[in-house]
């Protein structure tokens, strides 16, 4: 009991003689960029390959971005068409 109440006391003192060790929030800065705050992360084109009988492709593409859409559907058909 003895020892708790000494160690109390020791970390007691010790903050009011050493306030630097103190915990502060005016020590901690914390900045914040509003430009990321901001920013909604892309999410990703989903497609969907699939192949008939006659071993011919096709695709569905969903996402929320139509220039990537189109962009996707552009080079999905060169591809197929250099094979």
């Amino acid at each position: 009991m003895k020892k708790i109440l000494v160690l109390i006391m020791i970390f007691f003192f010790s903050f009011i003689y050493y306030p630097n060790l103190a915990f502060s929030q005016s020590q901690i800065q914390v900045s914040k960029d509003k430009v990321l705050q901001y920013a909604k992360p892309k999410k990703p084109l989903k497609i969907k390959l699939h192949r008939n009988k006659n071993g011919e492709y096709s695709w569905d593409i969903t996402g929320e971005n139509v220039e990537e859409i189109i962009k996707a559907d552009k080079r999905l058909r060169q591809f197929l068409k250099e094979e």
